[in-house]
């Protein structure tokens, strides 16, 4: 094992110690790898560069602390040059402008119990002045051969800047394990392409994202607590990133919770509800989702025994012409529920490659789950498109409480099709349904569904819009499902 101490790093929260620990590192990888250790102190970093076949340990009473560029006198690595970051964000598709970064490694692990704070992280990429006009801020999205010009300006105006507390890349053998992130920038933990992924005991309290999984396989997050109010809290994807598209899959993600409580509240224990809207103007996010970069697909995940707590619900989207299947659900708890508890959605978006098709989603499994204190403007969704529905879902044992509230002129709406729309709950607006609004799907299984609501609700519990085949079981709602262009519906 060796101290960081040994090699000059003082832990005083003043004097830059990267060199030092980035020396550690080295050394323990020069001998064929081992353990560095950051024993109690504050130590203020920029770039800290991961090596294989070295644990990172982060010891108690001890706390990693991005530096700030503007103020300590240093910079963050420059994010890499790529020219594969056209279909996704400028964060999703660089790794080096991160405060912890690796790259082709393996049998690699961070471990606590001790700290990272992200003080000197950005959220931010380059800015969309840098980007092609109309394109989305952060995103390289439609850029031309032309456009990638600006790719060099872009990279260069990060200032030195990071907005990523840990990132990896190509890596096999990887180990997450016990320490906390407060303040992660845009992404806590950005792990693309990582094989024999553990998470495990994190405690994540951040900016933005907190853990994003994108084309992954064989990855195992449990025991995890991630607050983020203004992003997703735990997301798998599976972008373009890399260049070519993979799938994320071989997934489970258990005995976690995740929450949208202001940020460093769940930290510090006080968990306070100060702010309601998230930077897109819905309310606010902390959720687990699989979308919405979607290029590779998703198939054999699993996610179990989870609390969502003042979040938005469970979100399974496939927009960008990767196929989601076989993912199952299971005993999820979910309290002030801020958007949909449930949102399925297949979309027209295809932010790919030219010949980029239609996605699809199918054996898709919810059971036992309870949602309570539901924003009343979102049913729970399952919404394919009429060229491409949702395939075979089947939910069992689900108890749906909402507060209620919905008029007659909502329930008479039209819901658009929103083919290419970014695929939120708030993309259809006001649902005419209360409790689950289903459109162009395909062989759905409704076994033991419970819906009520807290104050009277002029909206039908739920509306069947081009669907076929279904079989509802053990029902409890108001009233029958309103049927719309649907086929061989049967309620038992």
């Amino acid at each position: 094992m060796i101290d960081v101490r040994e090699m000059g790093a003082k832990g005083d929260g003043k004097a830059l110690d990267h060199a030092a620990i980035n020396r550690a590192i080295a050394e323990a990888a020069r001998g064929g790898g081992g353990t560095v250790l950051l024993p109690a102190g504050r130590y203020l970093c920029f770039s800290i560069r991961l090596m294989s076949n070295v644990t990172l340990m982060i010891g108690p009473s001890a706390t990693v602390v991005a530096a700030d560029p503007k103020s300590d006198g240093g910079a963050y690595d420059l994010p890499e040059a790529t020219e594969h970051d056209v279909y996704q964000d400028f964060g999703h598709s660089h790794w080096r402008n991160s405060l912890i970064w690796g790259e082709g490694l393996e049998n690699v692990a961070i471990l606590g119990p001790g700290m990272i704070h992200g003080v000197g992280l950005t959220r931010h990429g380059p800015g969309p002045k840098w980007l092609k006009a109309g394109s989305h801020p952060n995103s390289m999205a439609g850029m031309t051969n032309r456009d990638m010009s600006t790719l060099e300006p872009a990279r260069t105006r990060m200032n030195g800047l990071a907005n990523k507390a840990i990132a990896l890349k190509n890596c096999r053998n990887v180990t997450l394990d016990g320490f906390s992130i407060l303040k992660g920038g845009h992404f806590a933990v950005l792990a693309t392409g990582v094989d024999n992924l553990t998470v495990e005991n994190l405690r994540i309290d951040t900016d933005r994202d907190g853990l994003d999984i994108d084309a992954c396989r064989h990855v195992r997050i449990t025991g995890c607590a991630v607050n983020s109010p203004n992003d997703d809290a735990i997301v798998l994807k599976a972008s373009l990133a890399l260049g070519f598209a993979r799938a994320t899959e071989n997934v489970t993600i258990s005995d976690c919770i995740v929450s949208g409580y202001d940020m460093g509240t769940m930290l510090d224990g006080t968990y306070a509800r100060t702010q309601e809207l998230s930077p897109d103007r819905d309310r606010v996010t902390g959720r687990i989702k699989l979308g919405t970069e979607s290029n590779g697909g998703f198939r054999n995940i699993a996610i179990t025994n989870c609390v969502f707590d003042r979040s938005r619900g469970l979100a399974l989207e496939t927009v960008d012409g990767g196929v989601l299947e076989d993912v199952t659900i299971s005993n999820l708890t979910m309290r002030d529920i801020t958007t949909a508890p449930l949102f399925l959605r297949i979309g027209d978006r295809r932010r790919g490659p030219e010949g980029t098709g239609l996605g699809a989603m199918r054996r898709v499994t919810i059971s036992n789950v309870t949602a309570t204190g539901i924003d009343p403007r979102y049913a729970a969704s399952i919404v394919g498109l009429s060229d491409a529905p949702v395939e075979d879902v089947s939910i069992s044992n689900v108890r749906l409480a909402y507060t209620g509230g919905g008029t007659a002129q909502e329930a008479a709406r039209d819901v658009p099709e929103a083919r290419d729309s970014y695929p939120e709950p708030s993309m259809f607006g006001v649902l005419p349904a209360h409790g689950l609004y289903v459109r162009h799907a395909r062989g759905l299984r409704i076994d033991g569904l419970e819906i009520s609501t807290a104050t009277p609700d002029a909206r039908p519990a739920i509306i069947l819009d081009d669907v076929e085949n279904v079989r509802f079981t053990r029902l409890g709602a108001q009233d029958a499902p309103i049927l719309r262009g649907s086929r061989n519906v049967i309620v038992e």
